[in-house]
């Protein structure tokens, strides 16, 4: 009876100090947590300890936990009120010093944040979404991954940031320890921290700090901005907390969290607060673990001698081999049983497409659920090997929503494999080419086309070196879910610092993406890059490609067709005529007249990428083709150089397959992830 009594008493006390202290209808305060005291989803749970767990050690996972009850940030004249919130958290990564995402405070007008993405979203944005002012989102980020398309100042800083995932200030994660002494803080530390977030709506300042649990409130915010919050509040918002975990697991946890509007929140009561530290009842079970691990593991060594030849067979089947290259680039490395389990063994009923190199399969990470793109390419294959080696020093470091993202890769039983992002939507060309599938809207050819051309410009100039993608196609070009397009297929990428030019030995590619330089030098530039990217801008939007042979030889030369069409005043007709009248005739005059440009024979005529993102949108208009232009055009025919260049053979899908004496590799590519 008496200990009955005394876990009703301690389950008393413990309810007493995780319910929200409410002294009013516009501030609470919890020490630690309970049950139903917050509206939670995705990973997030109260554990019986009194803590917010907001993620659990798991890939590519997201959670929110928002108060209930919603807030007046608005009063009647429109006016924002201020707030001021104090919460205790801590970040554990799953793997030591490696970073596992973050998490941030949020003000939303919803609680429930559906189709938000993990990883660098946070949780709180996906890719259409992020950057528009319908969000009305502010939040505090406390970030611990370096994303460059969102500028970040690196992989450890605290953020203000409204409906954006793009900071407007942003500050390493520090404390003040005087007036001109700042000390750093590491958010993966595992270690309790504190922040307080305050908006003086008079003033129009926000303020942020950051501390140790242990230490008080620094006399200085580790930053203070000055914004007026009236057009991103609404006359009602949630509170609450988002947080994810990228391609690195961890677990985000608040231990106290107190929110007042128009006030100072109420102090967390650092006694009452529940621990990180195991409870008692842990203690004792490692004490019982403990005392029956001598009997435990005389049983279980007697289990695994019993099946050690099967464990050792089956380990030896799934080996999976590694070599000194593969630790240069520092991509994760995925088990092969993963992968296997995930693409039910490579099934045929999961395999999306093939190509020169290998297959394409489609499959879902049991764990996260996650649906991925699984390429795998012959281990025994040269130039296979080569192609897998490219893409990993290559997409496997960069960062470009217009760019397919890279998550892993293994090697097993002579197999390289690949891992990506899953495109439901296939490839680029079967819109473009399959009169069966259904055709792509204006629109949504003109999206394509501008997300292709800033993946481009940030290869060319915005990464740390200059990439050379190689083999621009539509074939690469993977479409998303809202059909948003990414390039891919990085198997034939080059890159090299920059200021330095690209060394290439073999002319490699797809007949009629190829700039006629490179059967002269053999070097491939960002300008050759540009005129594939020209062959890709006539084959949107004309719905045809490059090169069409009959058995008999040239059918169709698309630069000296669209040309021809513009030499007679009439530009426009050579679009794709499953179009109809539904085009913007400016944009497709403009999309013609920039696929020629590109196409010049001549490689100083090509405009650089960061010029072609301008004309796409709208920054600088397309200067129209001079009659020298035109004579450069037709001294240099595509169809010409085809019917009179005998040392040069193409297959019936495009792929060039000799010239001269310095070889071409294969080059048709894989439709990544097609249909």
């Amino acid at each position: 009876m008496l200990r009955a009594f005394s876990s009703c008493f301690l389950l008393f006390i413990l309810t007493l100090i995780t319910v929200p202290a409410a002294a009013g209808a516009t501030e609470f305060v919890f020490n630690g947590f309970q049950a139903g005291g917050l509206i939670l989803n995705g990973a997030a749970e109260i554990e019986v300890t009194g803590l917010l767990r907001l993620t659990n050690a798991t890939n590519q996972e997201f959670s929110h936990a928002f108060y209930p009850t919603p807030f007046p940030f608005l009063n009647s004249s429109g006016e924002p009120s201020s707030f001021s919130t104090s919460f205790v958290f801590a970040i554990v990564p799953h793997y030591t010093e490696i970073s596992s995402e973050g998490l941030a405070f949020a003000i939303s007008p919803t609680p429930n944040l559906y189709s938000t993405l993990p990883s660098q979203f946070l949780g709180l944005f996906n890719l259409s979404s992020n950057g528009q002012p319908t969000n009305h989102i502010v939040a505090v980020e406390l970030d611990t991954i370096e994303n460059r398309e969102f500028d970040d100042i690196n992989d450890n800083h605290v953020g203000i940031n409204l409906n954006s995932l793009t900071s407007v200030v942003a500050a390493p994660a520090s404390y003040a320890q005087s007036s001109s002494l700042f000390r750093n803080l590491s958010l993966i530390s595992s270690q309790t921290m504190r922040v307080w977030a305050e908006y003086d709506a008079k003033k129009m300042e926000f303020n942020v700090t950051l501390a140790p649990f242990s230490s008080p409130k620094p006399f200085l915010p580790l930053m203070s901005y000055t914004i007026n919050l009236s057009s991103v509040l609404l006359s009602e918002m949630y509170v609450g907390f988002s947080s994810s975990t990228g391609a690195a697991a961890g677990s985000h946890y608040i231990l106290g969290w107190s929110f007042s509007l128009n006030g100072r929140e109420a102090e967390l009561l650092a006694s009452n607060l529940p621990s990180l530290l195991e409870l008692p009842d842990d203690k004792k079970r490692k004490k019982a673990i403990l005392f029956w691990f001598p009997v435990t593991i005389i049983v279980f060594l007697v289990m695994v001698l019993g099946s050690l030849f099967l464990v050792f067979k089956q380990r030896r089947r799934l080996a999976e081999a590694a070599e000194e290259w593969e630790t240069e680039y520092g991509l994760q490395r995925l088990s092969y049983r993963d992968l296997h389990k995930a693409t039910r063994g490579f099934s045929v009923e999961n395999l999306l497409g093939n190509g020169g190199f290998g297959e394409v399969y489609k499959g879902v990470l049991s764990k996260s659920k996650q649906e991925i793109a699984v390429k795998r390419i012959s281990h025994d294959s040269r130039q296979g090997m080569k192609e897998f080696i490219a893409e990993i020093a290559t997409i496997g470091r960069l960062r470009h929503r217009n760019l397919v993202q890279l998550h892993g890769y293994t090697r097993s039983q002579g197999q390289l494999i690949l891992v990506y992002d899953f495109m439901p939507n296939g490839s680029l060309d079967h819109y473009l080419f399959n009169r069966v599938e259904q055709s792509l809207t204006w629109t949504q050819r003109f999206n394509i086309i501008k997300g292709i051309a800033a993946g481009l410009l940030y290869l060319h100039e915005e990464w740390e070196q200059v990439v050379l993608h190689r083999d621009i196609k539509a074939s690469n070009v993977l479409l998303d879910a809202d059909f948003n397009g990414k390039l891919g297929d990085f198997g034939l990428a080059r890159l090299h610092d920059r200021g330095s030019m690209a060394e290439t030995t073999r002319v490699v590619g797809t007949l009629g993406y190829l700039a006629p330089e490179l059967s002269r030098t053999g070097k491939s530039t960002t300008s050759s890059d540009v005129f594939a990217f020209g062959a890709f801008l006539l084959e949107v939007a004309c719905g045809k490609k490059p090169v069409e042979f009959k058995t008999t030889g040239v059918e169709l030369v698309l630069v000296d067709w669209v040309l021809e069409f513009m030499e007679r005043g009439e530009l426009i007709e050579a679009r794709d005529r499953r179009l109809g009248n539904t085009f913007v005739v400016k944009e497709m005059e403009m999309v013609l007249s920039l696929g020629l440009m590109c196409s010049s024979p001549a490689a100083v005529a090509r405009p650089r990428m960061r010029q072609v993102v301008q004309y796409l949108e709208g920054e600088l208009s397309i200067p129209a083709l001079t009659e020298e232009d035109l004579l450069i055009f037709h001294s240099g025919s595509m169809k010409k150089r085809l019917l009179g260049d005998a040392s040069l053979s193409g297959s019936g899908d495009g792929t060039v397959a000799a010239i001269g004496s310095s070889g071409w590799d294969h080059g048709a590519g894989l439709s990544l992830f097609g249909r």
